[in-house]
């Protein structure tokens, strides 16, 4: 009996499920009514120590049918069911490399990988260190690859910038940066495009102190509804144009120049403010637009969480032709999934041509037909600034000219 039953659990526990626990059922049925056949046990016996086993039992021999069915559902895939991260490795991938003085996290991962924004799959954090996920010039960085083929970067030797200094006043060098700060700096502070609701809803100039029709750098400024702190910095923008969808035609944005830097000096209902750092003249109706809050971006390079299917829209400075580190505005925004450190893909949008082939050669007159070439891939940019419906994005690579209308999606 005990043998059998010890068979039967083993040709269990490789059989499905269901099988299982039906099989289990009747088992359980047949023992019953054997049971209640059996002859009764005349009197009880002294039970004997078991003898201790020569050799480790299976814990699979010890369980039931129905904990083995369980066990198989709740065990986590093996190894071979994943793919291994090695194979995001670039050919030429270095063991060991050295972060230098103006690297950025976006062109260390290019060093290591075919895709960049894949770093968070084989970035190892260090838990011990006190904010791990920051990269300083000095660090080496050292590539592993284990045996099931799972690669590995991590800081194998820190640099002396993460000491804090104690007896001189000596500026150390900060984190890398996630992408060019210098590049999108000013974009966070004085923005080319304003959102559709920055460009009617900030505060704005309401009147120049001494009855001036325009003003300049150390001239005052009346602000409604501005509700800053004294010293609080604004910059003033001069709302221009509408920026339109590409297909619906819809209002997103306007195209913003920035006036001058605003210096709150008297707080109320009405503000009172000095304008410095003046670019042009400021008119009344210009539009005050926060400078606190803005920090250098640690974000991490990623792949977008949905599917992002959009258009440029504009361009920062009014170029005509897109290249390597320009600022673009998206049609696209937090609405559609966008954070910022998304990587997104562009292609230039095919050129339309006439097809004066296609139709009747033999007659006096071709009635040529235009006809869009297709898309070819232009470059890659990665989102730093998030609204609702439109967004900013850096081009951190381009392989071609870009323009207002191309695609960007998912790469």
């Amino acid at each position: 009996m005990s043998l059998n039953q010890q068979l039967s659990e083993r040709v269990l526990v490789s059989m499905p499920s269901r099988l299982i626990v039906a099989m289990a059922l009747v088992a359980t049925v047949l023992l019953a009514a054997g049971c209640q056949t059996s002859e009764p046990v005349a009197e009880a016996r002294p039970v004997r120590a078991p003898a201790p086993a020569e050799t480790a039992r299976d814990p699979a021999e010890d369980m039931t049918a129905t904990e083995a069915a369980i066990a198989s559902l709740n065990e986590a895939p093996t190894a071979e069911q994943t793919a291994p991260t090695s194979q995001l490795l670039r050919p030429d991938a270095p063991m060991n490399y050295t972060v230098k003085r103006g690297d950025t996290l976006w062109d260390i991962s290019a060093v290591f990988l075919k895709d960049p924004w894949f770093w968070p799959e084989i970035w190892q954090i260090n838990p011990q260190v006190e904010n791990p996920h920051l990269i300083y010039p000095g660090d080496v960085l050292s590539l592993a690859v284990g045996a099931g083929g799972d690669a590995r970067v991590f800081i194998s030797q820190y640099s002396g910038a993460r000491l804090q200094p104690r007896l001189r006043s000596d500026s150390l060098d900060g984190p890398i940066d996630t992408i060019p700060f210098s590049a999108i700096a000013a974009f966070l502070s004085k923005p080319s495009v304003l959102s559709k609701d920055q460009a009617l809803q900030a505060p704005y100039i309401l009147a120049f102190r001494d009855e001036h029709m325009i003003g300049g750098s150390g001239h005052e400024i009346y602000v409604k509804e501005l509700g800053g702190e004294l010293n609080q910095r604004y910059a003033v923008m001069h709302v221009g144009d509408p920026i339109r969808d590409i297909d619906s035609r819809e209002i997103l944005g306007y195209q913003a120049y920035y006036v001058a830097t605003a210096v709150v000096n008297r707080p109320g209902d009405i503000s009172k403010a000095v304008l410095t750092e003046g670019a042009r003249e400021a008119l009344e109706g210009d539009r005050l637009i926060s400078q606190e809050g803005e920090v250098p971006l640690t974000f991490t390079p990623h792949a977008p969480t949905s599917n992002v299917d959009g258009q440029i829209i504009a361009v920062a400075d009014s170029a005509t032709q897109i290249g390597q580190y320009q600022v673009v505005v998206l049609n696209r925004g937090g609405n559609d999934g966008l954070t910022a450190g998304a990587v997104l893909a562009v292609d230039q949008l095919g050129a339309v041509v006439q097809d004066k082939y296609g139709g009747y050669p033999w007659k006096k007159k071709n009635f040529s037909k235009e006809v869009r070439l297709p898309s070819e891939r232009a470059g890659t940019l990665i989102v730093f600034k998030v609204f609702d419906r439109i967004s900013y994005g850096l081009v951190i690579g381009a392989s071609n000219a870009m323009r207002v209308a191309d695609r960007v999606y998912n790469p």
